[in-house]
């Protein structure tokens, strides 16, 4: 039967479970990759796939989820794979779909190339029923599925992405947006989520989506068996297979028409699943009429009732929109801005010991001379100073004055990212400058390890999101634009994609050439968003110098290299006001405020500079 007319019965279509970990779960098999068992060990690999069919599934797929980047293997994988599943489906009847995992991020090929090249060898072997899993983007699949359609107009692809316990993607997305760009494709036929979340926050997921958006295409939900726990050195799942079907039950009854299971489940967990599942019909998922909120028959939907609390327990669902009360948080920082005035922002470099005082009585100088705002580094140069986010609270508290606490992806994954922007919120921080960050330095790479599980631009994208996923109020993202850039027609598009993801300004570096200027220029004909321009008081020849040769992003012009020697520390304070307002006064055509940064904790300085411009 094809397999739209097996769909349109109502009968949910009840997939197999992992085939990874089920695989490594054998004896001697933990540190090997099951993919390359198509080649060296093809009878385990058949023997999974029969007992999955004879434990009830009335779907497989091949064991090419990770097939890697070299090319002639991962072909034969490929086919091996298609084989090896034909064959074991033949007997059942059952379907067999081609799988494609995320494309590999090391490799030299582009999402949409790598996708296309395993696509046509699938094609080759005839296959017709296609799912690419597990993704936390949507990046190639538009151009995954034109292609699929092109050279197989009967061809059936099914797109899952794999979304955590607070409703977003590793790479930071919201799954809801996923979600609802991959339904509008017209080359996909139906579209879901599998991996990284257990049974019950996928049914509270589903129950939380607005499935009128499939329009006609089918929703697919195939969970973890629960979540991992390391025993010695294996990682396992403990869900139970009757927990298992129950919930896949009644994922069915909200509305998935393909159901199946990922990491951690076993014929077993599919077996009850089937017992489960039988005499149960279901409909597409877009003629259902659910809404955000329909969760009529549901579970408890904290995260603290799936562990056995009560009803009231504390937790978070994914995707479910709570009414929440939005916080009007005052934001005098981001209000000027929208009213059309110019700001003054002042960096202070956060102290490297325990002793905050001189660095309060900074702020409160740089308050009282009319700063709007004062932004602290995240550890500089990768050496360890004092969380910015802290001092963004204690400023605030303490002082009334707008903070904007840079934050990197340096040192933090997603939750120890999401934690923080949660305490910032809680204490009325609004504004965050979000970037890369700077590698740690060379001599302590022993001992410390930088994290960097995403760039600037996917930290904007999950933060931008997190408003739907448990923040009150949203955050005004600033990211950094380097003007001094020798390629700043690339920079200029990595400031569009900024922007794209929720960047709604920029904090510029230091503007002392003509061509930084120009830069600066072309950015503000470019941009939506505010620029703040930088403005860097040089102090010394020697400064000069330094920034010169050791500070990336900084150009400083040899005249102005030259105008600093032999000048006494007076001379050069009163050369770098001059210098840093004209420099001011050229950008202000160009920029919404400036970004004036304290070199060495210059307060007075920087006032001075401040009064001029004032």
């Amino acid at each position: 039967m094809n397999i739209r007319d097996y769909l349109a019965q109502g009968k949910p279509l009840l997939f197999d479970g992992a085939m990874g970990t089920y695989f490594a779960s054998r004896p001697g098999r933990a540190e090997t990759r099951c993919e390359l068992a198509n080649l060296d060990r093809p009878e385990e690999i058949t023997a999974i796939h029969r007992a999955y069919l004879e434990a009830g599934a009335c779907a497989i797929r091949t064991n090419t989820f990770d097939v890697g980047t070299d090319g002639e293997t991962a072909q034969r994988i490929i086919r091996a794979g298609c084989r090896l599943a034909l064959e074991a489906a033949r007997p059942f009847g059952a379907y067999v779909f081609a799988d494609l995992g995320p494309a590999p991020r090391e490799g030299t090929l582009s999402p949409r190339e790598c996708y296309r090249q395993q696509a046509e060898v699938f094609l080759d072997q005839g296959m017709t029923c296609f799912v690419v899993e597990t993704l936390s983007s949507d990046e190639g699949v538009p151009e995954l599925a034109r292609y699929i359609k092109e050279r197989c107009p009967e061809a059936f692809l099914l797109v899952s992405f794999a979304v955590g316990a607070d409703g977003m993607t590793r790479e930071g997305l919201p799954g809801r947006a996923l979600f609802e760009r991959a339904a509008a494709l017209d080359g996909v036929d139906a579209v879901g989520f599998n991996c990284v979340s257990g049974p019950h926050h996928l049914l509270e997921y589903v129950r939380g989506l607005d499935l009128s958006v499939l329009n006609g295409k089918f929703l697919s939900v195939m969970p973890n068996a629960g979540y991992p726990t390391v025993l010695g050195r294996r990682v396992v799942y403990q869900g139970q297979a009757d927990y298992f079907a129950a919930q896949m039950a009644d994922i069915a009854r909200a509305g998935a028409a393909i159901v199946g299971g990922c990491c951690g489940t076993t014929p077993q967990h599919i077996a009850r699943t089937a017992a489960a599942l039988e005499g149960l019909s279901t409909s597409v998922g877009s003629s259902l009429g659910l809404r955000p909120n329909d969760r009529s028959g549901g579970l408890p939907t904290t995260l603290g009732s799936s562990l056995g609390g009560g009803r009231h327990s504390a937790g978070t669902v994914i995707g479910a929109s709570p009414q929440r009360p939005v916080r009007q948080s005052a934001d005098c920082l981001w209000d000027k801005l929208e009213a059309g005035k110019r700001v003054i922002a002042v960096e202070l470099d956060p102290p490297a010991d325990d002793q905050v005082d001189g660095f309060m009585e900074g702020v409160r100088a740089l308050r009282d001379a009319g700063a709007d705002a004062i932004t602290v580094s995240d550890c500089p140069v990768g050496r360890p100073r004092a969380d910015s986010s802290l001092l963004a609270c204690k400023i605030r508290r303490e002082t009334g004055m707008e903070p904007l606490p840079h934050m990197t992806c340096r040192d933090r994954n997603l939750n120890a990212t999401k934690a923080l922007l949660l305490g910032l919120s809680m204490e009325g921080v609004r504004n965050v400058l979000l970037v890369t960050g700077d590698p740690v330095p060379t001599e302590n790479r022993d001992e410390v390890k930088s994290v960097f599980n995403f760039n600037s631009r996917k930290l904007i994208r999950y933060v931008s999101g997190l408003t739907d996923h448990g923040l009150s109020a949203p955050f005004q993202i600033f990211g950094a634009l380097n003007v001094n850039a020798v390629n700043f027609q690339k920079q200029l598009e990595l400031a569009l994609e900024k922007e794209e993801a929720g960047a709604a300004g920029f904090l510029t570096q230091p503007v002392h050439s003509s061509r930084a200027l120009e830069n600066l220029a072309l950015a503000h004909q470019t941009l939506k968003g505010k620029i703040l321009g930088g403005v860097f008081p040089i102090v010394s020849h020697r400064n000069a110098l330094f920034l010169n040769n050791e500070v990336a992003g900084v150009s400083v012009p040899e005249e102005i290299v030259r105008m600093y020697e032999g000048k006494s520390r007076e001379a050069a304070e009163e050369l770098a006001v001059e210098l840093s307002v004209k420099a001011a006064r050229d950008m202000e055509p160009y920029t919404d405020g400036w970004y004036l940064m304290t070199p060495f904790r210059r307060v007075e300085l920087i006032t001075r500079i401040m009064a001029e411009l004032k």
